[in-house]
């Protein structure tokens, strides 16, 4: 009889927890007043640099292409390396802009901030 109760005092024990002990992965339900909005923001790869005449070519999806006099800033690995100004001319989806300041590189991400 005394092995009884210890008997039960583990089995409430181990069964207490339940599921509590398997993980259980619930995917969160979207809100019907989520709103998503695209990102419609301006941006281009450096696809040529010319370090003596200071200038650099930028490459634009199509259809999007800056204003002239607009300033630009390239970004490298998140971090802001240079301006640029927009000067063109343009020629199909690139154009030309004047380094400004900063040391740009080909790939170099372009965004007007």
């Amino acid at each position: 009889m005394k092995k009884f109760p210890l008997f039960a005092i583990l089995l409430v024990a181990l069964v207490a927890p339940g599921c509590s002990w398997f993980k259980y992965h619930r995917t969160p339900k979207s809100s019907p007043n989520t709103i998503v909005t695209p990102d419609m923001s301006l941006a281009a790869k450096v696809v040529s640099v010319d370090t003596v005449g200071r200038f650099v070519i930028l490459s634009f999806p199509e259809g999007k292409m800056p204003k002239v006099d607009q300033t630009m800033f390239l970004y490298r690995a998140g971090m802001k390396v240079a301006e640029v100004k927009v000067t063109g001319p343009q020629q199909e989806n690139n154009i030309v802009a004047d380094l400004v300041s900063g040391d740009p590189q080909v790939g170099d991400m372009v965004r007007a901030d």
